[in-house]
C-alpha cells in the first residue's frame, strides 16, 4: 500500500485492515443507475477506495433531478448523467477509475455491461430492468445489491446467488411504472445502506443483510427487519 493510501483510508482501514482495503482497491462494481440512489452510492463507493466503478444510464440531468441527485449542479442540466457523475468522482477520488456510460440496460446490452464485474448495485427506478438484473447476476454467481425508495419510504437487501433468494422470490410481479414522489433523504438512507453493504461483502466484514429486507418508515423514523425465503420453485434460484 502506498503512503498516499495510507493516509487517505487510514479512518477505515482498523475495521478491516490492509488486506480489506486491497480488497476494495481490486473490486469491480457496476452501479446500475445514476440517479438519487446511484449518486450517493457511487460517492461513498469512490470515497471508500473501491478500484473500478461502472456507472450505467441513459438519462439527462434535470432540474427536478436536483433535490436528491447530490453530485449534479444546475450548470449539469442537459448533460449526460453517467458523465457528468464520472467527472465529479474523478476529483472525489482520482486514484480510482471510473467509467460512466450513456446507454440503456436492457436484454441486448446487459452481458456487456456486467463484463469483468464483481458486483452489482441496483440503483434503478422500475423493476422491470431490476428483475434483469436479478437474473442476469444469478446466471452469473454475482452479488446483488438491491434497493428502492419512493416518498419517506425504502428498502434494501443484499441478494448472493446460491445462499439468498433472489428478488423474484420477494415480489414475483413489476409494480405499474409511476413517477412518484421522492425526499432526497430517504435516497441517502437506503443509498448509505447499499454501500454499506457493497463494502460488507467486498471486504468479508459483517453480516450482510442476506435473507433479509431491510424497511425504512422515514415518517415514523423507524426501520423493519423481514426475514425473507427462497422460493423452491423460482424459475430464477430454486435450482440452487
Amino acid at each position: 500500500m502506498s503512503e498516499y493510501d495510507a493516509e487517505r483510508y487510514q479512518r477505515q482501514i482498523p475495521l478491516w485492515g490492509v488486506e480489506g482495503q486491497e480488497s476494495l482497491r481490486r473490486a469491480r462494481v457496476l452501479v446500475a443507475g445514476v440517479g438519487g440512489l446511484g449518486t450517493i452510492i457511487a460517492a461513498y463507493l469512490a470515497a471508500a477506495g473501491v478500484g473500478f466503478l461502472r456507472l450505467v444510464d441513459n438519462d439527462k440531468v434535470e432540474l427536478s433531478n436536483l433535490n436528491r441527485q447530490l453530485l449534479f449542479q444546475t450548470t449539469d442540466i442537459g448533460r449526460e448523467k453517467a458523465i457528468a457523475a464520472t467527472e465529479k468522482l474523478h476529483l472525489l477520488n482520482p486514484e480510482i477509475r471510473i467509467e460512466g456510460i450513456n446507454r440503456t440496460l436492457d436484454d441486448q446490452t446487459v452481458d456487456e455491461l456486467i463484463q469483468d464485474i464483481d458486483l452489482i448495485v441496483d440503483a434503478l427506478d422500475n423493476f422491470t430492468t431490476r428483475f434483469l438484473l436479478n437474473r442476469v447476476a444469478f446466471i452469473h454467481r454475482l452479488p446483488l445489491i438491491h434497493g428502492a425508495v419512493r416518498g419517506f419510504f425504502g428498502q434494501a437487501t443484499t441478494l448472493i446467488p446460491g445462499r439468498t433468494a433472489c428478488l423474484k422470490c420477494l415480489f414475483a410481479q413489476s409494480p405499474p411504472k409511476e413517477t412518484f414522489p421522492i425526499l432526497g433523504g430517504t435516497c441517502g438512507v437506503i443509498g448509505a445502506i447499499q454501500a454499506t453493504e457493497t463494502v460488507k461483502v467486498l471486504t468479508g466484514q459483517g453480516e450482510p443483510l442476506a435473507n433479509r429486507l431491510f424497511f425504512w418508515d422515514g415518517q415514523a423514523g423507524e426501520g423493519t427487519i423481514i426475514i425473507t425465503k427462497r422460493n423452491p420453485h423460482c424459475v430464477i434460484c430454486g435450482g440452487d
